[in-house]
């Protein structure tokens, strides 16, 4: 069973901004940190934002100052805002929940949220 819904992909042109949303229920919005990942072809998904239950932020480096990750209690959905956007950062994004060691708690994966930028 998938515990997360992404939406809000598309294609934009680079310097264009998205908003992606990840939806998940209750009991593990309210319990977990939830983290965006995103793949690309031919590389390893990588972890490039989280957000705590009490909304501690943290970012990988190569998406500081342009990707802002944050959660909205009353729909259980945490958001991430992506502005000046590169043609690097195209990739399918998915989030998951992320365990007190770190540890990827989900194994089946939503169908993540395709995000194409390219002019």
């Amino acid at each position: 069973q998938v515990a997360f819904v992404e939406s809000g992909g598309g294609l934009v042109p680079p310097g264009g901004s998205l908003r992606l949303s990840c939806t998940t229920n209750e009991d593990i919005f309210s319990t977990w940190t939830v983290g965006w990942f995103r793949s690309a072809p031919g590389d390893q998904r990588e972890l490039v934002a989280s957000v705590t239950t009490k909304s501690i932020t943290d970012y990988t480096e190569s998406v500081k100052g342009r990707f802002t990750v944050f959660r909205d209690t009353a729909k259980s959905t945490v958001y991430l805002q992506m502005i000046d956007l590169k043609t690097e950062d195209t990739a399918v994004y998915y989030c998951n929940a992320i365990g007190y060691t770190g540890r990827i708690l989900f194994s089946t994966w939503g169908q993540g949220a395709q995000v194409t930028v390219s002019s």
